[in-house]
C-alpha cells in the first residue's frame, strides 16, 4: 500500500533545506516528487564535511524518495520542460527570490494559467512585499526575529540555534499549506498559491514569547536554560551530568520532591505553587541541587520518569538517537544503502513508503525527459 499522498505528483523546484525538506516529507507520505536541480546541483551537495561515500550528509538528510533532473532553465529547450513539468504536477514548490521564475514562465501567474488546478507554494526569507528582495537565510531570521536575544547565557553574547530552526519550521508549515490547498482542491476543483515565509514562520514559532511582547507588552530576553514562567523547567547538576527537570505544574513538582525525599518542600508557602517557586527560584534552587547530587542523571532519570516526572539527560545526537532505540521508535530506516530519519508521523492505515534513496545529479533525467516530451 502506498502512503497517504499517492497519487500526487509534486515538481519541486526548491533547493538548500526548507523545500527539499518539506517535499521529502510528501515524498514520504507517498506523493511523486521531481527535484528539478540547476546543472550544477542543489548546494547542499556541496556542504560538506560530513560525508557518506564523498556525499555531503546535509544533502542526503533532506532528499530521499525524490526522481533528479537538471534542467538549465536558461536553454530554451530545458524551461520549456519545466513549464511541461508544471503543467502536469499537482503540487509544485519554489523557494527563489520572489519573481524569479516569472522570465522563465515558472511563476504562479503563468503555471497556473495552464495549470488551474495546481497548488503552487512559494518559499522566502520575508515575503513577497516590501522584504521580496532581502535574500532569505535561516541565520538572518534567528537573528531579525528575536530568537538569537533569547538564546544563550544572560551575560553572554547572543547565540544562533544549532539547526537552521526556521528552514525546517518554515517547511512545516509549506507541508500544512499544501495539505490544506489540497483539501480545498478536492472540495471545489480550484488551486491556489501557498505562501510562506521564515520570519513570519519565526514569529509564530518564538509562540510565548512573541505572545509576552504582543499580548503583554514585554519584550524579553535570555535567560541561560531557565525559563521565564517555571521552575524548576532547566538543566540541574547531578553527581555526573546535568539533568533537565520540568515540573511543569504543582503535581508534578510535588512528585518531584517525594522521588528526592523532600516532601516537606511543597508545602512551603515559598513554593507552593509555580508562580511562588518562579518568584523564589534562587532558594528553592540549591534545596533541589543538594539531593540531586546523589545519584547520576541517568538513575534520576529512570527513577523520576517512573514516577512521573519530565526529565532527561543532556545527550549527544548519538545518545538520543539510542534513546529513541530504547523506547522502540525504530529512529533510523536505510533506503537503498543510506541511513536517514525515520518520517515523523506514523499512520495506522497508509504508513510512510521509503522507496527511493536522495538521487543522485540528474540520476532520472533521461527518462523524465522522454516522459515530459510524451503527448498528454
Amino acid at each position: 500500500m502506498g502512503g497517504p499522498l499517492e497519487g500526487l505528483l509534486i515538481a519541486d523546484f526548491s533547493r538548500v533545506l526548507a523545500g527539499p525538506y518539506a517535499t521529502m516529507l510528501l515524498a514520504d507520505m507517498g506523493a511523486s516528487v521531481v527535484k528539478v536541480e540547476g546543472p550544477a546541483g542543489d548546494e547542499t551537495r556541496t556542504w560538506m564535511p560530513p560525508v557518506r561515500e564523498d556525499v555531503s550528509t546535509y544533502y542526503l538528510g533532506v532528499n530521499r524518495g525524490k526522481r533528479s533532473i537538471a534542467l538549465d532553465l536558461r536553454s530554451p529547450e530545458d524551461a520549456a520542460l519545466g513549464r511541461e513539468l508544471a503543467r502536469r504536477a499537482d503540487v509544485v514548490i519554489e523557494n527563489f527570490k520572489p519573481g524569479g521564475l516569472a522570465k522563465y514562465g515558472l511563476d504562479h501567474a503563468s503555471v497556473s494559467a495552464g495549470n488551474p488546478r495546481v497548488i503552487y507554494a512559494s518559499i522566502t526569507g520575508f515575503g513577497s512585499g516590501d522584504g521580496k528582495h532581502v535574500p532569505g537565510y535561516d541565520l538572518m531570521v534567528q537573528a531579525i526575529s528575536g530568537l538569537m536575544s533569547l538564546t544563550g547565557d544572560p551575560d553572554g553574547p547572543p547565540y544562533r540555534a544549532g539547526i537552521s530552526v526556521f528552514d525546517v519550521m518554515a517547511g512545516n508549515h509549506a507541508v500544512i499549506g499544501i495539505l490544506a490547498a489540497l483539501r480545498h482542491r478536492d472540495q471545489t476543483g480550484q488551486g491556489q498559491l501557498v505562501e510562506v515565509n521564515l520570519l513570519s514562520s519565526a514569529l509564530t514559532g518564538l509562540v510565548n514569547h512573541s505572545s509576552a511582547f504582543v499580548a503583554g507588552g514585554v519584550v524579553p530576553f535570555r535567560m541561560g536554560n531557565a525559563h521565564p514562567s517555571v521552575f524548576p523547567y532547566e538543566p540541574l547538576p547531578t553527581a555526573d551530568n546535568d539533568l533537565i527537570i520540568a515540573a511543569a505544574n504543582d503535581g508534578q513538582f510535588r512528585k518531584l520532591c517525594e522521588v528526592l525525599g523532600l516532601s516537606e518542600v511543597p508545602d512551603d508557602p515559598r513554593f507552593a505553587r509555580n508562580a511562588d517557586r518562579t518568584r523564589n527560584r534562587e532558594e528553592l534552587r540549591p534545596i533541589l541541587l543538594e539531593r540531586l547530587r546523589t545519584r547520576g542523571a541517568v538513575e534520576w532519570f529512570d527513577l523520576l520518569v517512573a514516577a512521573g516526572v519530565p526529565c532527561g539527560p543532556i545527550n549527544t545526537i548519538d545518545g538520543g538517537f539510542a534513546m529513541a532505540e530504547r523506547f522502540g521508535l525504530d529512529p533510523v530506516v536505510v533506503v537503498g544503502d543510506v541511513p536517514t530519519t525515520r518520517h515523523p508521523i506514523r499512520f495506522s492505515e497508509t504508513p510512510a513508503v521509503y522507496e527511493l534513496p536522495p538521487p543522485e545529479l540528474d540520476e532520472h533525467g533521461d527518462e523524465l525527459r522522454a516522459w515530459l516530451k510524451e503527448e498528454q
